[in-house]
């Protein structure tokens, strides 16, 4: 049976980025598209990029290589060549310019972060660097919604290790069961939140569905009401 907790105990949300309130996808897709034409990549598709990504990004996570390394492996792994990393940073680079071109806030962000703001304390926790998404949350102009933003590069932990989310709780200089955190991924934000004694609610932007033993919702439109529902643990039916 769900259990359910007084909504006053969560005194902050902290938020996952990258497809949370950041549109990577389309960014990422558009960026790579560009950046394709621009190089005369005919050999090589969206779809190998975003696998490639997809493993060397787990690798990152793993712990098994830093955050250069992993950017320096995927260009290797997408092109077959054997770049210097001189020669691997530079076309990661070039990529960038297309991607960041097409970076852009969900369009229910900002009436999410307003709706939120005088309830709920907010942070960021990312499985990325510091440097990547402070300037990212600068450029999309949301930094100052956020008190604290700790990046699994500098963390040296990243999610769902329950250190990670615990040293975001810290920083905000609350417990974890004051603390609610909003991911796109249902294991590593979702659960990993869970386990670490957080509510972990799973932003379900896709309808994949399943998972009812995770909080789930659709939109970030939904948020505000999930926290004032006194909802524990699974959707309720409305959400579908």
């Amino acid at each position: 049976m769900p259990t359910h907790r007084d909504d006053r105990m969560i005194k902050a949300i902290v938020w996952d980025i990258d497809d949370t309130i950041f549109d990577y996808a389309s960014a990422d897709s558009l960026g790579m598209q560009a950046h394709l034409t621009a190089e005369g990549l005919t050999t090589r598709t969206l779809d190998d990029w975003k696998r490639i990504t997809r493993e060397h990004w787990a690798r990152f996570e793993a712990g098994l290589v830093d955050w250069e390394g992993q950017r320096r492996d995927r260009v290797r792994a997408f092109t077959g060549e054997q770049l210097s990393d001189a020669e691997a940073d530079n076309w990661f680079e070039r990529y960038l310019g297309h991607y960041e071109a097409a970076w852009s806030l969900f369009p229910d962000t900002l009436p999410a972060l307003d709706a939120l703001a005088g309830a709920y304390r907010h942070g960021i926790l990312s499985n990325s660097s510091l440097l990547n998404q402070d300037r990212k949350l600068r450029t999309l102009g949301v930094r100052d919604r956020f008190e604290a933003v700790l990046c699994a590069a500098e963390l040296g932990v990243a999610k769902p290790e329950a250190a990670a989310f615990h040293a975001a709780c810290e920083a905000m200089g609350l417990a974890p069961h004051e603390v609610a955190y909003v991911g796109d991924q249902p294991d590593t934000d979702a659960r990993g939140a869970v386990e670490a004694g957080l509510l972990g609610i799973w932003l379900d932007r896709a309808g994949l569905g399943g998972r009812s033993e995770l909080l789930r919702i659709r939109s970030l439109e939904e948020l505000p009401g999930v926290l004032a529902g006194n909802t524990r643990f699974g959707a309720p039916d409305s959400f579908g």
